[in-house]
């Protein structure tokens, strides 16, 4: 049985993600539990993208060498999509019934992606580091895919495959420019 997602709130108590208030329980013909399931595999989505986008940015902001308009370039699309993201998984989670991502607090205690507080990243670990970040949140978004399909949110489990897409698709780009990183630190 899975345990009600909560978080400290400024004031020391607890936030719920799941159930929602009376006022923001959306109308569904998913089942409480479903709704539940559903809610607790997209909000750590929610925060590792959040977690991620800010890591993008972060590298993006602090880029150094001799390809830095590239990488620039690059990280700041990355960016772009996964905040894209974000919006769209926070949206499904309130169509179904759930609540979402309240604070940053709320972020760090769902967020599996590591922050990166690093003084200095060489260009080729920002890429190596951002790689296998990107491939770790697309084995967490198979499985919430697998769990939305589980409990009848096509809607959900369809716009996780065009989400998957775009996240493989990142990871493809910074394994191919791994390729050549010896040229890049």
């Amino acid at each position: 049985m899975a345990t009600m997602q909560t978080t400290k709130t400024h004031s020391g108590g607890r936030v719920k993600a799941y159930p929602a208030p009376k006022q923001l329980a959306t109308r569904t013909d998913l089942t409480q539990d479903e709704v539940k399931a559903i809610t607790e595999a997209l909000n750590p989505l929610i925060a590792d993208a959040f977690a991620l986008y800010l890591k993008t940015k972060n590298f993006h902001w602090h880029l150094s060498g001799s390809h830095f308009r590239d990488y620039h370039l690059l990280f700041d699309e990355h960016a772009d999509a996964i905040f894209g993201a974000i919006d769209i998984l926070a949206e499904r989670v309130r169509r179904v019934g759930g609540t979402t991502i309240r604070s940053i607090s709320h972020i760090s205690q769902l967020q599996t992606i590591n922050d990166d507080n690093d003084e200095f990243v060489s260009p080729g670990n920002m890429v190596r580091r951002l790689m296998d970040d990107n491939a770790h949140l697309a084995k967490a978004q198979r499985a919430a895919h697998e769990v939305c399909e589980k409990n009848r949110d096509v809607a959900t489990a369809s716009e996780l495959e065009i989400i998957i897409d775009q996240t493989e698709r990142r990871t493809w780009f910074l394994f191919e420019v791994a390729q050549g990183l010896d040229n890049t630190d």
